[in-house]
């Protein structure tokens, strides 16, 4: 296969360009609109103009290998890969689980309270959600289960401003 230097190095180096700004923004908290989208599509042709170029340029390649620093680079990142894959402590869910957790164990009267709106209007939007309330002294873990993906779905509609 005769791999094109002109196109895969302009591609490689591009795709580069993109997710490392775009990575930079994401690890500081400062990415907006579709950084994250971009970052994790597009990191894909990265890979693919990677590959390619590494094939176009393996006698290059071939020849770092052969060397003691190069073998020894080489072999610091695949350590590096490996060691990624070893789990930290304090991994686990979320901070923001906590609170969700918190509310989904709360009855209906507080959350209504939570919500800014009274137990009626809370009721009602419930209603909207598809959930059945007997009483304000039920928990939304009651109501919905104990799926808290669920119960986050079901928070989204009662906190959601009436449009």
């Amino acid at each position: 296969m005769n791999i094109q230097r002109n196109w895969v190095t302009p591609i490689t180096a591009g795709a580069f360009l993109i997710s490392a700004v775009t990575g930079v923004l994401i690890f500081f908290h400062v990415d907006s609109g579709a950084n994250k989208f971009v970052h994790e599509w597009l990191s894909w042709v990265l890979l693919g103009g990677a590959l390619f170029h590494t094939a176009a340029n393996f006698a290059g390649l071939n020849m770092h290998l052969r060397t003691r620093r190069g073998q020894a680079l080489i072999g610091v990142f695949v350590v590096a890969l490996v060691l990624s894959f070893i789990p930290l402590g304090g991994g686990g869910e979320p901070p923001f689980m906590a609170p969700v957790r918190a509310l989904g164990e709360t009855n209906l009267t507080t959350l209504a309270q939570v919500a800014q709106v009274t137990p009626a209007q809370l009721r009602d939007r419930l209603g909207k959600a598809g959930v059945h309330v007997d009483s304000d002294q039920q928990t939304l873990a009651e109501l919905v289960g104990p799926d808290v993906r669920r119960q986050m779905n079901v928070l989204g509609r009662v906190f959601k401003p009436v449009e």
